[in-house]
């Protein structure tokens, strides 16, 4: 039986859980293929704990960690209402294709209801196919503001790490 909850990152089990699952998740291609560094095991969990806008969503199945969500609050200002976006989605790959990342969605737009966020936002590769099916299933899609100017695009700029 799968259980799905928002984690308690002073609690070990939780903490382990949510760096064990994140590195699964940096090691697979649509991760970047990368094992986390030791810095971001050794000290991302106190980081996101002292973050009151961040919101940690684990799946477990009885005692065993198979699905994470990290979600971080934004606002707005067109609609000047906080939004929530889904930064990092992960399902253990022994895991994928049993609806869980489904349940991790519906728990993050729960959270979302509660804070009265007016949406909730992601980003997701061109190539991630199989995430984009289960995105739109739960009703999500790519945004644009006037249909003549397209779609939105995620970019980035690196500043450091």
């Amino acid at each position: 039986m799968i259980s799905i909850f928002e984690a308690d990152l002073s609690n070990p089990l939780h903490a382990e859980a949510t760096i064990n699952l994140l590195n699964h998740y940096a090691q697979d291609a649509m991760g970047g293929g990368q094992e986390l560094s030791q810095f971001v095991k050794d000290n991302l969990v106190n980081a996101l704990a002292g973050r009151k806008a961040i919101h940690v969503v684990l799946a477990f199945d009885e005692k065993k960690p198979v699905g994470l969500a990290i979600l971080m609050e934004g606002f707005s200002t067109f609609a000047c209402m906080p939004l929530l976006n889904i930064h990092d989605l992960v399902v253990s790959s022994e895991y994928r294709g049993k609806g869980i990342s489904k349940q991790l969605l519906g728990k993050a737009e729960e959270i979302a209801k509660k804070l009265g966020c007016c949406k909730l936002t992601l980003e997701v590769l061109e190539g991630n196919k199989v995430a984009q099916a289960a995105y739109r299933a739960c009703g999500f899609e790519g945004y644009e503001l006037a249909p003549i100017m397209g779609k939105a695009l995620f970019w980035q700029k690196r500043l450091a790490g």
